[in-house]
């Protein structure tokens, strides 16, 4: 019975707990068992404490049925570089070991007013910006990343440990995650989301990330945070017949590994098969200067966000910080102003290319997770994520597949800026199609 509960999605627990079919303590106590059952392994998890997660759920079994909101009782994962007030938000620094902030982000705020149970804080890379991963390894094979800076969400979500979670992604820390552990996510339109109560890397590209095992959760989620089209798709699901893909290698194409390219070819064929068309989109050869004016970018902000860290604790700082801190790079002021005005006048362009197509299709990362080799236990390589994350469009990964080692690869789909549900509408026909490809989640 725990198990058939861990499997549950966030829309069946929510209909079973809003009608008192279920327990909201029942259900915690259940993936509490599956998260100490798998903790030693996984290691999801930087913050975990059954007595508050019970707490919370007798509090919410207690309130009368009227009262209960749309996510009453649904467990949610939180990434630990945003702001809990019943649990510390350590941001996998020494810095912050134990530390409590009095207060809410505004993404927790939003989920408790609506009935979640907040189960716990996720791991993540220090300040979710570092290579060097955390403790957390891949649920379907542990000798391999979970990505990051995401490391946690991604995990406890592809370990039915809850069903949904937040990541951040400043780069590709939502969206690589998602394909290493094989569920979906969503990042959605930058600043769609409030990201007040977040630890700040990039105020030009941190963006509050989704996880969850299904569309109908993400859906589920982009109700309750207003995130809707100003000319919301039809109601009925969309025909992959006579819908059209523009599928983007973008410049670091090179990036992709054999698994990546034959996967590339296989969701060809399959939308194909389905009487969609398929076309290479060849996006115009400014945008090969992305990858550099994202890296300005983030050398500049990172250099004004971690300033106080450096100056109050240096020695605590991991190096990979610390560049930013002094700004190693020499970036300048110039270069970061440049890289600004130039991204900025790119958005509607790429907006206008998105347009022309259902959705745009990309890779989510350049193969399969990597091993972890110590002390760095590489997190992946986010070079098919970064331009869309500064652009500012709404990216899904869409699992579906998977590789030699029969681990999981995504792509991602693409989609004009505040147009996610419309891209919600798509990422179902898609995924069926894409389902074709091998992967399937199953609990271990």
């Amino acid at each position: 019975m725990s198990q058939d509960l861990c499997k549950l999605s966030a829309v069946e627990v929510a209909k079973l707990t809003r009608s008192g079919q279920l327990k909201v303590e029942d259900y915690a106590k259940a993936l509490i068992a599956r998260v100490e059952g798998r903790d030693p392994v996984v290691h999801a998890w930087a913050y975990f404490n059954p007595e508050v997660i019970l707490k919370s759920a007798r509090a919410l079994d207690a309130l009368p049925k009227e009262k209960r909101g749309p996510l009453h009782g649904v467990a949610v994962g939180v990434k630990d570089v945003i702001y809990t007030k019943d649990m510390p938000t350590q941001q996998y620094s020494p810095i912050y070991k134990d530390d409590h902030p009095q207060l809410d982000a505004a993404v927790v705020l939003s989920l408790r007013s609506m009935g979640a149970l907040i189960f716990g804080k996720t791991h993540t890379t220090e300040f979710a910006t570092c290579q060097k991963g955390p403790p957390t390894c891949n649920p379907h094979d542990p000798s391999r990343t979970a990505g990051g800076s995401s490391s946690g969400s991604g995990a406890a979500v592809g370990d039915f440990q809850v069903p949904l979670a937040l990541g951040t992604q400043t780069g590709g820390s939502t969206i690589r995650p998602a394909s290493y552990n094989g569920v979906y996510a969503l990042k959605p339109t930058w600043n769609a989301i409030s990201r007040e109560g977040l630890k700040v890397y990039s105020l030009t590209c941190d963006t509050v990330g989704l996880y969850s095992r299904s569309i109908e959760d993400l859906e589920l989620l982009c109700e309750i945070f207003n995130l809707v089209d100003d000319n919301p798709p039809p109601s009925t699901p969309l025909s992959l017949a006579g819908a059209k893909f523009g599928f983007v290698k973008t410049h670091v194409w090179s990036k992709a590994e054999p698994s990546v390219i034959d996967i590339w070819g296989k969701a060809k064929e399959f939308l194909t098969e389905a009487g969609a068309e398929v076309e290479e989109v060849e996006l115009p050869k400014v945008f090969d200067n992305m990858t550099t004016w994202h890296r300005n970018i983030l050398h500049m902000e990172g250099y004004s966000s971690f300033h106080g860290d450096y100056l109050s604790s240096p020695e605590q700082l991991d190096p990979w910080v610390i560049k930013h801190a002094v700004n190693e790079g020499k970036t300048t002021r110039k270069e970061h102003l440049e890289s600004l005005d130039e991204i900025a006048k790119l958005r509607p362009v790429v907006d206008s290319i998105a347009s022309k197509y259902t959705a745009l299709i990309t890779p989510s990362v350049t193969g399969e997770p990597p091993i972890l080799e110590e002390p760095l236990r590489f997190t992946g390589d986010a070079s098919f994520n970064l331009m869309w994350t500064v652009l500012h469009l709404p990216v899904i990964n869409i699992p579906g597949f998977k590789g030699p080692n029969g681990l999981p690869i995504g792509l991602s789909l693409i989609a004009p800026r505040y147009h996610e549900q419309d891209l919600l509408r798509t990422s179902h026909a898609v995924a069926e199609t894409f389902a074709k490809g091998g992967w399937k989640l199953q609990q271990g």
